[in-house]
């Protein structure tokens, strides 16, 4: 079965550049590229793959912007039988080759990958501190009905019980609850 894979890191940009050819399944994502692990879809493909699949993605850095994610997450693939073709770079990887040049290649592609990433964090954390710094930076809005997450623990939801009401997660209670004025101290 020829599988693909297509990742974009935000939701406003589109999937359609990523030509993987004709494929049986694809798998797609709107996410930041930083962790394999909070990547859903991946992780539904490497699930997904069998013996003699061909997982097929479009460029090195739509599967992992880490170069340990990239090199886990193919030894994954091809440990399971399948094959990884990357399209721009005209790579493969399967379980039966060992071509020290394509090796050297994913890790070179995947060191850039990675470098370009530290390099946007770096200009995005410069360009905040410099809105700060004039008064126009104000964060991202919040996501989380803070109030809610108040009333239903005033009312003896634990944070857990709070979680699972409103979809979220429990270290995004605590942090909500933490942000409360704290209780005045008596005398």
């Amino acid at each position: 079965m020829k599988i693909g894979y297509r990742r974009v890191s935000t939701t406003e940009q589109n999937l359609d550049r990523q030509d993987l050819g004709q494929t049986d399944k694809v798998f797609e994502e709107k996410v930041s590229g930083a962790s394999a692990k909070d990547r859903p879809a991946l992780m539904d493909l490497i699930d997904f793959a069998r013996e003699g699949d061909e997982v097929v993605i479009y460029a090195i850095d739509r599967l992992a912007r880490d170069l340990r994610d990239l090199h886990d997450i193919v030894a994954t693939l091809t440990a399971k039988g399948a094959t990884v073709t990357f399209v721009s770079e005209r790579l493969s990887f399967s379980p039966r080759s060992d071509d020290p040049f394509a090796t050297l290649h994913l890790h070179l592609l995947g060191a850039v990958a990675q470098f370009e990433r530290a390099i946007i964090r770096k200009r995005q954390s410069e360009g905040i501190a410099k809105a700060k710094a004039r008064g126009v930076y104000r964060g991202r809005k919040p996501t989380v009905d803070t109030a809610r997450i108040r009333a239903l623990r005033a009312s003896g939801l634990g944070p857990t019980a709070i979680a699972r009401e409103m979809g979220i997660s429990r270290i995004t209670v605590y942090r909500a609850l933490q942000t409360e004025a704290p209780e005045p101290v008596a005398a």
